[in-house]
């Protein structure tokens, strides 16, 4: 049986980083302390075990920017190779990267690694640096897509996504995302690592302003499908936590909740927006969000 997990124990990291100085830098007599570099805190890092609890795989992947990730340092035992060892590790960081608002994922392959990144569905786009000064390298590149997401109106959609950005910078620093929208339903998903407090669970803030623009991108969406425009605000609201959020933030909202008639709105009087946002972490309930949002007519001229 194989395990993927992120190294914690003082010992586990050791072995982590010696095991990729073993593959990655001892056969060019690098000496350790090579194998790390200035991103490894700001890294997340996966390592693959046998039921022995021997390391058979290790990886490495940050954010350049909140939509690209790099995935660094893949390095699989020589007896594990073309066993599907590498494409399990490869799997975890690309779902890693996904959490983190990534929409697409780069590497620069050895030349001898080409092959295996092709396999896990990277293409060629240009030369990369030689690697230790001597190995020749190409940079590769893969879009990050959830196959299990829905997505209806992707133009409103992408609209929503700007809009969040360009009027509430903060989300984009958050790594909030749309993850689904059905008509019926709209899914949120935030990046943990980019809210994390000090007892390692998500800032209660952050969840609060995920369930905030969940309620506030489902109106935005309904609007849209109703051929009606307006400004947007929240009134007043309230949020009850359950539990701490420690794996994977989703918000969602779903149109049962959501008490209004949009048709006051063509009268050109402010309408009001209930509606409620239940807080996951993973599949877990862990909060619930109520809001009174108002929708004001847009003013003419």
């Amino acid at each position: 049986m194989l395990i993927v997990h992120e190294p914690k124990t003082e010992a586990e990291i050791a072995d982590y980083f010696s095991f990729r100085w073993l593959l990655l830098r001892k056969p060019w007599n690098y000496p350790e302390g090579s194998e790390k570099d200035e991103y490894e805190s700001v890294s997340e890092h996966r390592i693959v075990k046998d039921h022995k609890g021997d390391i058979l795989a290790c990886g490495r992947v940050h954010l350049n920017t909140p939509e690209e990730a790099q995935i660094r340092y893949i390095a699989v035992s020589d007896v594990h190779r073309r066993k599907g060892v590498g494409h399990l590790l490869m799997e975890a960081l690309e779902s890693v990267a996904r959490e983190l608002g990534a929409e697409r994922a780069v590497t620069n392959s050895r030349e001898a690694s080409i092959p295996f990144f092709e396999s896990c569905g990277f293409e060629i786009i240009d030369d990369a640096p030689n690697e230790l000064g001597k190995l020749k390298r190409k940079q590769m590149r893969k879009t990050l897509t959830d196959k299990h997401a829905l997505i209806l109106h992707p133009k409103w959609c992408k609209e929503l996504q700007l809009t969040w950005h360009e009027r509430i910078p903060i989300s984009e620093h958050m790594g909030i995302k749309l993850h689904q929208y059905t008509e019926r339903t709209i899914e949120t998903r935030a990046s943990l690592n980019k809210n994390i407090n000090l007892h390692g669970s998500m800032f209660a803030g952050s969840i609060y302003s995920l369930a905030t623009l969940t309620g506030w991108g489902m109106i935005f969406l309904q609007l849209k499908q109703k051929g009606l425009s307006g400004e947007i605000v929240l009134g007043d609201a309230s949020i009850h936590y359950h539990k701490p959020i420690t794996m994977r933030p989703r918000a969602l909202c779903n149109i049962e909740s959501v008490q209004t008639k949009f048709q006051i709105l063509e009268k050109k009087k402010k309408c009001p927006v209930s509606l409620k946002v239940e807080i996951l972490d993973n599949e877990q309930s862990v909060a619930e969000f109520s809001g009174q949002y108002w929708v004001l007519p847009e003013k003419v001229g």
